[in-house]
């Protein structure tokens, strides 16, 4: 993993973005130091995504499970909620 500043991939963006794309490095950006962001490729950020779709759904079956018998109808929701 490589560490770049903010300024200095402003001005290398090109390079900095074929780095990750090419060789999938994942670049940290940093500004005074501290990380603040990173370039990845779209390969990885695909895998990112799918990983957090993952998540959500398993999550997602999990408070269906809990919450057996406490659910209420959308149209309650909007009626209590005066919409």
């Amino acid at each position: 993993m490589t560490r770049i500043g903010v300024s200095d991939a402003r001005d290398h963006l090109s390079e900095v973005v074929d780095r990750a794309r090419y060789t999938h490095d994942r670049v940290i950006l940093t500004k005074r130091g501290r990380e603040v962001g990173a370039i990845i490729s779209i390969e990885d950020l695909k895998l990112l995504e799918m990983l957090e779709d993952q998540l959500d759904i398993k999550e997602a079956r999990q408070a269906l499970e809990e919450s057996q018998g406490e659910r209420i109808s959308y149209d309650e929701v909007r009626n209590k909620l005066g919409l």
